[in-house]
């Protein structure tokens, strides 16, 4: 991972820390116990339950450095310092100009993106149409479907 700068909100600072936590702590210790209840069972080079548990050894390694990367670098967004303009931690409703379909989200950073919560990322599409925009301003889209129109309605 590069050094490039995590964006986060305090909630996703906290997510982060606890899923490390949770690594290091819990699943490490399990995955051991794995490995040396496979090597128990004798002859490795046959042993799938060892190939297995040494695949998920080395994932969870290969997270636990890409979490530590992450809050080497991490960003904390501070809420406080916003203004009307829609910025990393604002939540917007945007109404499509076309359909008066409304739309509500919260912008963060690549790493918190979650659609299916509501959390879009500030490199999306959207989030790159909307930053720095104010509430009753027209933004348009390049989606797949084609250019879709918001016009954006609110921003806390």
């Amino acid at each position: 991972m590069s050094d490039k700068p995590v964006l986060l909100t305090q909630e996703g600072l906290r997510q982060l820390e606890e899923e490390l936590d949770y690594l290091k702590r819990v699943k490490r210790r399990e995955v051991a116990e794995r490995i040396k209840e496979a090597l128990a069972f004798g002859d490795i080079s046959e042993n799938s339950e060892y190939d297995d548990a040494k695949n998920e050894q080395a994932f969870v390694e290969g997270r636990i450095a890409e979490l530590e990367a992450r809050l080497r670098n991490a960003e904390i967004i501070d809420k406080d310092e916003q203004t009307e303009n829609v910025s990393l931690g604002s939540t917007v409703k945007l109404k499509d100009v076309e359909t008066d379909d409304l739309f509500e989200f919260t912008l963060v950073g690549s790493t918190e993106a979650d659609p299916a919560k509501s959390k879009i990322s500030n490199e999306s599409p959207v989030g790159k149409a909307i930053i720095g925009r104010r509430k009753g301003e027209t933004v348009h889209v390049s989606a797949p479907a084609g250019n879709i129109a918001y016009k954006i309605v609110a921003v806390n």
